[in-house]
C-alpha cells in the first residue's frame, strides 16, 4: 500500500516541470547538463523534483538555499537519468558544510589502544541515512565539469554502491552474469591502478581510486561523466561496464 502511494507521488512529481528560474540555476552551476538532449533534460528535471521532495538538507554554519538544493540534486539526478532504480532509497539527509570540515576518526595504535583524531574532509557518504558535502567544493567541481573531479558525483556513487551489499565497489546489478563481468573488469582495472600508483606512474584515473574498490568505483564514475572520451579511449572495457550500468554514453552525446 505504501509503495502504491509512493509511486503515485513520484509520478506526479516527475510530471511537474522545473521553473525557468530553477533551470537557470542548474544550467549555470552544472554546465554538463546544458548539452543533454531535451528529452533527457525533461527526465532529469523530474528526478530533481523527487529528490527535492524526499531529501532533507541541513546546513552547518551555512544557510541552505534553493541554489544549494538544486545544484546538488541535479548532479545526483545525473546518475539516475536512465537507471531504473530508487531515488537513493536509504538516503534521508544531506548535510552541507560551507567548506572542508574536520571529522573525528578512531585510529588503532600499535599498542592496541584506540585514539580519536580529526581528519579534514570534503565529503563522505554513509551506508545508511546521510551524505555530507562541502558546498564550495561541490560548486567548484560542478562548474569545472571536464577536469575529471566531481565531489557530488563521487559521493552519490557511494550511495549507489551501498544499495547492494555495502560499499564494496559493486552496486546492485541485474544478474549473476553482470556481476561476473563487473568483477572481472573493475577488479582488473583496480589492480592495475594500484600497481601504477605504487610505481609512481601517471594515471588517467585519480590515484585515490587505488584506496579500495569502493573509492575506485566512485573515482571511475567521476571520470565517466567528466572525461568520457578519454576514459573510452584509455579504459574501453571499464567505460563499457559503466555505460551498461548507468545506461548512458556521455562520450557520444
Amino acid at each position: 500500500m505504501f509503495g502504491f502511494f509512493r509511486n503515485r507521488r513520484h509520478k506526479r512529481l516527475r510530471a511537474t516541470p522545473l521553473t525557468d528560474a530553477q533551470w537557470e540555476v542548474i544550467d549555470r552551476n552544472v554546465p554538463m547538463i546544458t548539452a543533454m538532449p531535451d528529452a533527457d533534460r525533461e527526465t532529469l528535471g523530474g528526478i530533481v523534483q523527487v529528490l527535492l521532495d524526499e531529501k532533507t538538507f541541513e546546513g552547518v554554519n551555512i544557510e541552505i538555499t534553493d541554489e544549494i538544493r538544486l545544484t546538488i540534486c541535479a548532479q545526483a539526478a545525473v546518475l539516475l537519468l536512465h537507471n531504473p532504480r530508487g531515488y537513493y532509497p536509504t538516503l534521508q539527509t544531506i548535510l552541507v558544510y560551507p567548506t572542508a570540515y574536520v571529522a573525528s576518526q578512531e585510529q588503532m595504535n600499535p599498542d592496541g589502544t584506540v585514539s580519536v583524531g580529526g581528519q579534514v574532509r570534503l565529503g563522505e557518504s554513509w551506508h545508511r541515512g546521510a551524505l555530507v558535502l562541502a558546498w564550495d567544493h561541490v560548486l567548484h567541481s560542478a562548474i569545472n565539469h571536464d577536469d575529471g573531479h566531481n565531489l557530488a558525483l563521487h559521493e552519490f556513487a557511494h550511495q549507489l554502491d551501498s544499495e547492494a551489499t555495502g560499499m564494496d565497489g559493486a552496486p546492485a546489478l541485474k544478474s549473476r552474469a553482470c556481476y561476473q563481468s563487473w568483477a572481472k573488469v573493475l577488479g582488473s582495472e583496480y589492480e592495475t591502478l594500484i600497481k601504477q600508483v605504487h610505481a609512481g606512474q601517471k594515471t588517467l584515473l585519480d590515484p585515490y581510486g587505488a584506496t579500495n574498490p569502493a573509492e575506485f568505483f566512485a573515482v571511475a564514475t567521476e571520470m565517466f561523466f567528466e572525461k568520457p572520451g578519454q576514459m573510452n579511449r584509455g579504459h574501453p572495457e571499464l567505460y563499457a561496464e559503466l555505460k551498461k550500468f548507468y545506461k548512458q554514453d556521455p562520450a557520444n552525446n
